[in-house]
């Protein structure tokens, strides 16, 4: 009885396949199958749809930092009296600092944030307030090789800043509106004052022999005395005795 309901299937089946609406049906199928991977492969370029008004203000910080970066690195390829470039480096910073405001105020506003837009803004932080300012600094004449890795261990501290605040911030205390009460090591964007004691120094001339404080050693250990302020900040922005209330 088995063998014969098999062989009556297979009959029907192939009934079916001689039928040209079978095949129709079938060839559409498969239209309709390459059209979806076709779809979800090119779905990676898209992510632009799931951000919000809030993520594209964020955006516009890591665009600043970046940008900053570009005017200090040209100040690098021309003479060290061209300082156009290097007042633009330093202008882009409080730009990016207005849209990292912004995006906040955007977000409550229309109530509408995710977890992408919180990396978002880490990521952003990260390129306006911390290389941004090293590479600024560099660029003014802090590149001794001790002077590089003081900015680089300046900029790693923001990014262990910016890392420890995604995994704690669900744990700190909140207030009524469930935002934290307070900031656990300064904040990164508290890097602003680095850069506005480095627009005073250009302002006067304060630049590569002439930066504040000189140098110290000889040779490959010598090191800007300027440099340690970098090491200090990045030391208060990983600090976990340090507690700044939010407004």
């Amino acid at each position: 009885m088995a063998s014969f309901m098999l062989m009556l299937r297979q009959k029907r089946s192939r009934k079916a396949e001689d039928d040209p609406g079978f095949k129709l049906r079938a060839l559409l199928d498969d239209k309709v199958q390459i059209l979806c991977h076709r779809s979800s492969s090119r779905s990676p370029f898209l992510q632009y749809r799931a951000l919000h008004l809030a993520d594209l203000i964020t955006e516009l910080n890591g665009f600043c930092g970046f940008m900053s970066i570009l005017s200090s690195m040209r100040y690098c390829l021309g003479p060290p009296d061209k300082l156009t470039n290097i007042w633009a480096a330093l202008a882009f910073m409080p730009f990016g600092l207005f849209f990292d405001f912004m995006d906040g105020k955007v977000a409550r506003w229309r109530h509408k944030s995710s977890l992408m837009g919180q990396e978002l803004d880490s990521l952003a932080d990260l390129v306006s307030f911390g290389i941004s300012p090293a590479v600024c600094a560099f660029a003014l004449g802090l590149r001794t090789p001790i002077d590089t890795l003081l900015l680089s261990f300046f900029v790693l501290c923001g990014l262990t800043r910016l890392a420890r605040f995604n995994v704690t911030v669900s744990s700190l205390p909140k207030d009524a509106t469930g935002k934290s009460k307070y900031f656990e090591g300064t904040p990164i964007p508290t890097t602003l004052g680095i850069a506005a004691g480095m627009a005073v120094c250009v302002s006067r001339g304060l630049t590569h022999e002439s930066i504040p404080g000189g140098t110290m050693g000889e040779g490959w250990t010598e090191v800007h005395a300027a440099a340690l302020v970098f090491v200090g900040w990045g030391c208060a922005m990983v600090s976990r005795s340090i507690k700044i209330p939010k407004p």
